[in-house]
């Protein structure tokens, strides 16, 4: 349209020209020529009034829909595989080893035969103090009859007592140091190293093997004394073991009575009974199940907003005609968890399946109509 005018008006100027030659008359055309520039600006102005090529662009934002669900709200710990039946087991008696009569890898039960002591200077030590016995028993026959017939005195008499009882206490000694050879195990379990072998010598303090058992094994960790008012035995709680990328559904057994002062942490106990893959010293994670809310109203926890005077509130889109218009809704968050947020709605409701805005939400205001995009 623009082109249209300016090239009736080019025509006009050269019609003009060519029928008036006279400087009067040019002076006329150059007069009439700055009137059409007024008129075709006016008429620029006029075009661009009339232009419906212009679009109204609406913020763009997320949405995803509300839930009613029951939350969870859990704590995670780093944790350790450990039990109580993981021991060195060493030999009571000093003495050179004479066999070992297990295999690494077996299994044995209690009170089986690990190895054995050589006690030949302690069974030669029996047999003199078993000697000096009978003499001294029959020393102390011989001072009573004396004594009975008036000859001995009360105080060889009470010697020769004291004799026999030192000699017998030195005998049982001797011979409990024997049994002592002989070296047993505590419990059942699983043969898991051998450390010291046949021909080698043996004391209270060089372990001969490790006994291991692990039918029962226990997951500890230790955690914030901020959680000790809502951590009690029977707590739920899930064991995932990164090694064997296994999750095991679990109680909390026992909550410690005593706060770390360095890391102001407590310790919790989680057992495993029947165990046959989880080996001492595994790391865990524990998964543990604080709070428990039925029926809550569960939004994304990147819809959370905060006002100026810390006020927390989410947009909720409602649907009016063709568009989407945003409400702000004020509310309280009771907890969040991963990517969730439970909260209570303090002046309006929010059933499932309504769309709160999850992304953008931060420029946008109360009534903004708004494009959305279901996440």
């Amino acid at each position: 349209m623009k082109k249209y005018f300016k090239s009736l008006i080019v025509l006009g100027i050269l019609t003009s020209v060519a029928s008036c030659g006279s400087d009067a008359k040019l002076d006329k055309l150059k007069e009439k020529r700055s009137t059409l520039k007024v008129q075709l600006a006016e008429i620029d102005q006029q075009i661009k009034s009339l232009d419906t090529a212009k679009v109204v662009m609406l913020p763009l934002v997320e949405a995803t829909p509300a839930e009613i669900r029951t939350f969870k709200h859990k704590v995670v710990v780093q944790g350790d595989i450990e039990t109580d039946k993981a021991a060195m087991i060493v030999a009571e008696a000093s003495g050179l080893i004479r066999s070992i009569t297990v295999k690494e890898g077996q299994t044995v039960s209690k009170g089986q035969v690990l190895a054995r002591i050589d006690t030949e200077i302690l069974a030669s030590n029996i047999k003199e103090l078993q000697t000096q016995l009978d003499f001294a028993e029959y020393n102390l026959e011989k001072q009573s009859q004396l004594f009975d017939r008036g000859v001995g005195t009360e105080f060889e008499l009470k010697q020769a007592k004291n004799q026999v009882a030192a000699l017998r206490s030195q005998l049982n000694t001797v011979k409990t140091q024997s049994s002592k050879s002989t070296v047993r195990a505590p419990y059942s379990g699983v043969v898991d190293e051998i450390v010291t072998h046949e021909g080698e010598m043996a004391s209270p303090q060089s372990p001969i093997l490790r006994l291991v058992n692990n039918k029962e094994v226990d997951v500890i960790g230790n955690i914030s004394e901020h959680y000790y008012r809502t951590i009690k035995e029977g707590t739920k709680v899930e064991v995932f073991v990164p090694t064997l990328r296994d999750t095991f559904d679990l109680e909390v057994s026992s909550v410690g009575n005593f706060i770390n002062p360095t890391n102001r942490t407590f310790r919790i106990k989680a057992k495993i009974k029947n165990n046959e893959r989880l080996l001492p010293n595994m790391l865990a994670e524990m998964h543990i199940t604080d709070l428990v809310i039925d029926s809550s109203v569960v939004v994304p926890a990147v819809s959370l907003l905060k006002t100026q005077k810390n006020e927390s509130y989410i947009f909720v889109l409602k649907k009016e005609g063709e568009n989407y218009v945003a409400k702000q809704v004020m509310i309280e968050v009771v907890s969040q968890y991963q990517n969730s947020a439970a909260i209570n709605l303090i002046d309006t409701k929010i059933n499932a399946g309504d769309l709160i805005v999850s992304a953008g939400g931060r420029g946008i205001s109360d009534g903004d109509v708004v494009r959305i995009e279901i996440k």
